[in-house]
């Protein structure tokens, strides 16, 4: 059976990008991917530094990429998640055929689960993984936000079907009630992920998970609380991590990683009779 050592990949185009390929991955069995989107200013390999997901993308047997976004003149990153975030020139990006170039090109060449594939992403990078949640549920299992909003007006994100939803937010960040960008006004923490519970015809009815998380190494035992919405359609999940006392950027403790991977790798594509 064809395998290979651990390896990163080069992918050449005009945006170029790289796949770390674990040493586990044989074609015969399609293998997890996993997308992770810097913040606004950062770069993929900063953020791969910040994360630390290339040993859980090895020990889990995934196919991981963490690419660059765009880098204006002064040399400013970003990506084109939504029309105030964070594409402040023009012509404007089109970040969403990138990503998806991305999909289809590691899928021509790699066996990967098509019914695992995901998306993480931080501040803009955030708004980018939502925003790729409202355009392709029908490709994307589950997306993970941190600290990233969505579209000023939530009627700009029409999801095609039911897709998982994971939202991570400290509870200090300032943008944690909502913060205003290109002069509108962006959802806060709890109210996006009553937007996702919402598009994804979950009950209004939010359950407290018995178990806290610990996410932030600078704060003080278990600090997370997770709630997960209820009766969402064709059973997709909507949750929300709430980190007490987290700033927008966390100091992300040793199982950080690991517990984001759980709740992706939990959740394949949904299977949906939903349309609309």
């Amino acid at each position: 059976m064809p395998t290979s050592n651990a390896a990163e990949v080069s992918f050449g185009g005009a945006r170029p990008f790289k796949l770390f390929v674990p040493s586990t991955y044989n074609s015969s069995f399609p293998a997890p991917l996993i997308i992770a989107l810097h913040g606004y200013s950062q770069s993929g390999d900063k953020f791969e530094k910040y994360l630390n997901l290339t040993p859980v993308a090895e020990s889990r047997g995934i196919l991981y990429v963490h690419p660059n976004g765009t880098a204006d003149k002064s040399g400013t990153r970003f990506w084109n998640a939504t029309p105030e975030c964070c594409d402040i020139h023009s012509p404007k990006v089109n970040d969403n055929s990138y990503l998806m170039s991305i999909i289809d090109q590691v899928s021509k060449n790699y066996a990967v689960d098509q019914d695992r594939i995901y998306i993480i992403g931080h501040s803009n990078g955030g708004f980018m993984a939502n925003t790729m949640a409202c355009l392709h549920a029908d490709r994307i299992a589950a997306v993970v936000s941190m600290a990233g909003g969505g579209y000023a007006k939530s009627s700009m994100c029409k999801p095609s079907s039911p897709i998982n939803i994971l939202e991570i937010w400290g509870t200090k960040d300032v943008t944690f009630t909502g913060n205003h960008m290109m002069g509108k006004v962006i959802p806060g923490a709890v109210k996006t992920a009553a937007i996702w519970g919402a598009l994804d015809h979950c009950s209004k009815t939010v359950f407290v998970l018995p178990q806290k998380l610990d996410l932030d190494s600078k704060l003080k035992g278990s600090e997370t609380t997770q709630y997960q919405y209820t009766e969402c359609a064709d059973n997709a999940d909507v949750e929300f991590w709430s980190i007490a006392g987290a700033e927008h950027v966390p100091t992300l403790s040793s199982n950080y990683a690991a517990d984001v991977v759980d709740f992706l790798l939990a959740h394949p594509k949904v299977t949906s009779s939903y349309s609309g």
